[in-house]
């Protein structure tokens, strides 16, 4: 007995730098299809309202909140994770939150990280109020904020002139 065939449409769209396809409900939230279909846990579901910023990845290098995106808005465009993110980058914002103690109980530390990557990635550097009005929009009920803006502000200022 062969299995029956999807009755969805094939989403297809690069995930981390690589072609994805899910064959899936397109109206489901992007948060679950990386969590459940393609096992990347990294992404973290909070208020699942697009409040708290948990969940943020980044859509075209953008950041978004996968809990908000149903898969139907992620075709032909690419997504990345927490787990896709650059390694150079990552290390900076590591080495940044390693520095400014940013890291308490982590759970809201990947949308976090994926915010500043975005700001940091841009072709121009934030200013400090940017990367804290950007920030501004994630909960973090640890109380760790104030040293996660230190942590992103360290990270950019790490950057190598030719990246800024």
């Amino acid at each position: 007995m062969s299995p029956s065939p999807s009755p969805w449409t094939p989403i297809h769209f690069k995930l981390n730098g690589r072609a994805a396809r899910l064959d899936a409900d397109p109206a489901m939230p992007l948060l679950w299809a990386l969590r459940d279909r393609l096992q990347l846990r990294g992404t973290k579901p909070g208020c699942l309202q697009g409040a708290c910023g948990a969940c943020t990845v980044h859509l075209d290098g953008a950041p978004a909140r996968a809990c908000q995106l149903p898969l139907s808005a992620v075709a032909g465009r690419a997504v990345t994770t927490i787990e896709g993110l650059d390694t150079s980058l990552r290390t900076r914002l590591e080495a940044g939150w390693t520095a400014h103690q940013a890291l308490q109980c982590g759970y809201c530390q990947p949308g976090q990280a994926m915010t500043c990557a975005a700001l940091l990635a841009a072709p121009e550097p934030p200013s400090p109020a940017a990367l804290e009005a950007a920030l501004a929009g994630h909960l973090c009920r640890c109380g760790t904020g104030p040293r996660v803006v230190k942590a992103a502000q360290a990270a950019l200022a790490a950057a190598p002139r030719s990246a800024r």
